[in-house]
């Protein structure tokens, strides 16, 4: 059985007062996610808006990578097949306190 798709992805950043807010959209023609991450700047730490970008944007994938398992999951179970259970959630790490999920 051969099958081939093509799933798009945007990653749209937002910066205001050292937080950075990542927002990662997927469609998959019949699924459209969200992945959301966050990032701060320590006042003691240089400003580089490009380490925000990537800590928010990492941030935000992984969100949206859990989401797809749990999608995955589910379709696993309604196709009959035993789902593994989801890992439980990751500890979000360094200045990471308020990401939204």
């Amino acid at each position: 059985m051969s099958h081939n798709s093509e799933w798009n992805t945007h990653v749209y950043l937002v910066e205001e007062e050292h937080t950075t807010k990542a927002r990662v959209e997927l469609d998959t023609s019949t699924t459209h996610l969200t992945g959301r991450g966050t990032a701060r700047c320590n006042p003691a730490d240089k400003d580089v808006p490009e380490i925000g970008d990537e800590l928010a944007t990492a941030r935000a994938m992984e969100n949206l990578a859990d989401q797809l398992k749990r999608a995955a999951y589910h379709d696993m179970g309604a196709a009959g097949t035993d789902p593994r259970p989801p890992a439980p959630e990751p500890y979000g790490g360094w200045l990471d306190g308020a990401a939204t999920r």
